[in-house]
């Protein structure tokens, strides 16, 4: 049948002699039906994989096509392991019609349903367009290669829109994960992430072998705005994966290792949260959630973004979301407050009252349900005075009342640390909580906002 790209794309997926495949010999009109499937080991782990291709009848999606993807969600579902998808179609076969649909709706209703059951992940690496680009976003992960194309409506008719379908603009809009310069890179992060993840969300967390983070001035290192730079200096040595590097931009998103286990890590820039960074956290912990991998956040923002063009974009659905999921989530929680934390944002990231299990600060934190500014001026405004200037006072009040001692004092965070110990400190965490298991009430679903 020839080594076709879809077959040297899952042999750079799979340990070698390892893949097994499925439906072989299914045709279409005596031809292939634009698709491999199968199953194989990827970096010793167990996992079902369906590879498109387009040099195959154009990679269209038809009866037989579909047939053979819905074989192996089926299968991953009765045995519990993860899901690869590449993508790589010129779209459906139209001379099937109507049945053509049909089909697609048998795939999107597999991978709907199996969703939080066992991890997706989609690797497009050619073409995904229109009903394929929306079986491709319900992945937990979408991995781009650089060449690839991503799109709903053909982009010839986006003309005001430069870039439409592009990798780079796919990553811009928070739809494509991570982008990859080439097929082998793309296939190679998805390795990473199958080897970091559970296989289902009844599966305990795969240990990996682990280093320390590299340099030995930690305490120097660690106190900086730099949020990528912090996660480097507490995770294991070159294990963080970054996310959504390109949207989002307030907050540093990544799965990474620590002590060997796989953990979601969000690490803010100082200043406020936008609407992008909120659904940029909101989906990293949803996702970490669903497979029972801890959530580790490193807090340092005054706050979300207030500003009428934001509101009337929507940005306190995206806020409210966040809140929503980092409150409903019941894996591990765990919150360093390395700068500020202020009002909703503290409540929504870090409070202990909202869902945190574990929330640390920093001696230099602020931790205030109001900006010391205008705190000062709502309680402190008639003792200014030519004595005792607006900024003494608000000195005062980041010192006294809104300082991490004071805060621990209340029982709204846990301990302050020193933050040459973080690493030790969030080990010990990790390893008390690895065995939390929370039960919520019986219901069919959230009522998230939308």
């Amino acid at each position: 049948m020839g080594d076709t790209p879809a077959r040297q794309r899952i042999a750079f997926l799979c340990d070698p002699d390892s893949f097994v495949e499925l439906d072989g010999l299914a045709a279409v009109d005596g031809e292939p039906a634009g698709v491999v499937c199968g199953y194989g080991a990827v970096m010793g782990s167990p996992a079902y994989i369906f590879a498109q291709d387009s040099t195959e009848g154009g990679g269209a999606v038809g009866k037989v096509h579909a047939a053979k993807i819905a074989k192996v969600y089926d299968l991953a579902l009765k045995t519990g392991a993860p899901v690869i998808g590449v993508y790589d179609s010129n779209g459906a076969r139209v001379s099937e019609g109507v049945q053509s649909l049909s089909a697609y709706g048998e795939i999107l209703v597999r991978a709907n349903n199996l969703s939080g059951v066992v991890p997706q992940l989609a690797l497009v690496l050619g073409t995904c367009a229109g009903t394929s680009a929306l079986l491709a976003c319900s992945a937990d992960f979408v991995i781009m290669s650089e060449k690839a194309e991503f799109f709903m409506a053909p982009p010839s008719l986006t003309k005001d829109s430069p870039g439409a379908g592009s990798a780079a603009n796919a990553a811009k809009a928070g739809v494509a994960q991570i982008v990859c310069a080439d097929d082998a890179a793309a296939c190679a992060a998805a390795k990473k992430l199958i080897a970091s993840l559970p296989l289902n969300n009844l599966a305990s967390p795969p240990v990996c072998d682990y280093a320390d983070p590299a340099g030995s001035a930690l305490s120097a290192a660690i106190d900086t705005a730099d949020a990528a730079e912090l996660v480097a200096q507490v995770v294991d040595q070159n294990s963080a994966t970054e996310l959504l590097a390109d949207f989002g931009v307030g907050v540093y998103a990544a799965i990474a290792t620590m002590g060997g286990m796989a953990c979601g890590v969000i690490a803010t820039y100082p200043g406020k949260l936008d609407a992008d960074s909120c659904a940029k956290i909101a989906k990293v912990i949803s996702v970490c959630d669903s497979f029972q991998v801890p959530v580790l956040s490193f807090v340092n923002t005054s706050g979300f973004a207030p500003s009428a063009k934001a509101e009337l974009c929507g940005s306190v659905r995206d806020m409210a979301r966040l809140a929503h999921v980092y409150a409903e989530a019941t894996t591990t929680k765990i919150a360093v407050i390395t700068g500020q934390a202020y009002g909703a944002a503290y409540v929504a990231l870090c409070s202990k009252a909202a869902g945190a299990d574990y929330t640390v600060a920093w001696p230099g934190a602020t931790i205030s349900a109001l900006d010391p500014t205008a705190a000062v001026s709502l309680l402190y405004a008639d003792k200014i005075s030519a004595d005792k200037s607006r900024a003494q006072l608000e000195a005062d009040y980041v010192e006294n009342e809104a300082s991490p001692l004071a805060a621990a004092a209340c029982g709204a965070i846990d301990d302050v640390i020193d933050p040459a110990v973080t690493r030790p400190a969030l080990l010990a965490a990790l390893d008390l909580l690895s065995a939390k298991r929370v039960t919520r009430n019986p219901k069919k679903h959230s009522n998230i906002p939308l």
